[in-house]
């Protein structure tokens, strides 16, 4: 927000505020100033006082709507009494507070020349004029640097509150593009498993049509291809659906469909090969029989947590392990040391929220953290049955 905008246009809280109330309380000061100036004064100079103090407050409203027209107003009228002083010094405040600071300053010194004015012809016996004039400057200088940086401060707040709007603005638009590519991604990997199905199934449908003088057995082990094949379609079919209607999740993929877990070598090959350190520990050996989708997720959960150590940890090493049985799941535990300066949950963390998306799809959970020592922890499980 530019601060100049700030300036003319006055807080909510300055224009709601009633004019009623301001009055009142610089009326009990300009009552203290009258009372004051009038204790030993003459006949003619009390009644003077009394109108000009009657003068000054009908000038408040005025300061409160157009600050510079009533401050110069008020300044004008210290010069003939003290009285108008803290209308006056209202004056500088309020303009300082809500106007630009030329404004301000023009009240300001407005008000000093009146006091000039009135220490001429109105001296203090106490209080030399040179004096009473360097103290009168120093209070009004303080009052237009107060309100200068009152009327900073909030166009500082002002704009950090907009900066920050926008900043959430910017991360819902990036969540839901990122929710809107993982969708993507996961429904074209969804049709590639659901094609593989569905041509097992016309295979063998196809042999039962063509060939139905075939042995009983092989009619038999064709149905049951043609059954499990539907099944698992369907199953697979209703999990992508489900997900897909889902808002709890965000981010882009990088891993192409086709990739399972037995590539995990050839992944871990080429990060080495680029330079990055890598220990694995994987009990489990090859091959590991896991379903086509349970694998690429275990795929791609490997490949983002290396891909984010390369990215926001560079140099340092990183320990991969797999383990688990059929019956009681597949896990992954990806951990790696982190630096002063990395973002170790990636791009806004999208890229992790998007692997907790397709774990849900197969039924697993993913979770990550940072510990006390300040090493980045991923643990994925996966559904494996027996």
């Amino acid at each position: 927000m530019d601060p100049a905008t700030c300036a003319v246009d006055p807080p909510r809280a300055w224009r709601t505020a009633p004019v009623g109330v301001t009055t009142v309380a610089i009326g009990i000061l300009v009552a203290a100033a009258l009372w004051s100036a009038t204790r030993s004064g003459p006949a003619v100079l009390v009644r003077a006082d009394v109108a000009l103090a009657v003068a000054a407050l009908a000038l408040v409203p005025v300061v409160v709507r157009r600050p510079e027209v009533g401050g110069v107003l008020a300044g004008l009228l210290v010069a003939l009494s003290p009285v108008a002083t803290p209308v006056a010094s209202f004056a500088v405040l309020f303009t300082a507070r809500n106007r630009p600071f030329r404004q301000a300053a023009v009240v300001a010194v407005v008000g000093v020349a009146g006091e000039a004015v009135q220490a001429l012809w109105r001296p203090v016996p106490s209080l030399p004029y040179g004096w009473r004039l360097v103290l009168m400057a120093a209070a009004y200088a303080a009052l237009l640097g107060w309100g200068t940086w009152a009327q900073a401060r909030h166009a500082l707040l002002a704009a950090l509150r907009d900066r920050a709007r926008r900043a959430e603005q910017e991360q819902e638009r990036r969540v839901v593009e990122a929710r809107a590519a993982e969708r993507s991604r996961i429904a074209r990997e969804m049709h590639d498993v659901l094609a593989h199905r569905l041509s097992l199934l016309a295979a063998a449908a196809g042999a039962l049509e063509y060939r139905p003088d075939a042995p009983p057995e092989r009619l038999s082990a064709a149905a049951g291809v043609i059954r499990a094949s539907a099944h698992h379609a369907l199953d697979e079919l209703r999990e992508v659906i489900t997900l897909l209607r889902s808002d709890d999740a965000e981010s882009p993929a990088d891993a192409p469909p086709g990739q399972t877990l037995a590539d995990l070598p050839r992944l871990v090959e080429e990060a080495r090969a680029a330079g990055q350190q890598i220990e694995v520990d994987d009990p489990l050996g090859p091959p590991v029989e896991v379903s086509p989708t349970v694998g690429r997720t275990a795929y791609r959960i490997a490949q983002e947590a290396l891909t984010n150590a390369r990215k926001h940890a560079a140099g340092q090493p990183v320990r991969l392990a797999l383990g688990g049985a059929p019956g009681s799941g597949l896990t992954i535990a990806v951990s790696n040391p982190t630096t002063p300066d990395s973002g170790a949950t990636g791009d806004s963390g999208a890229g992790l929220i998007g692997l907790a998306e397709r774990a849900a799809l197969t039924g697993g959970r993913v979770a990550h953290h940072i510990d006390a020592s300040g090493r980045f922890h991923l643990n994925a499980w996966l559904p494996w049955p027996r």
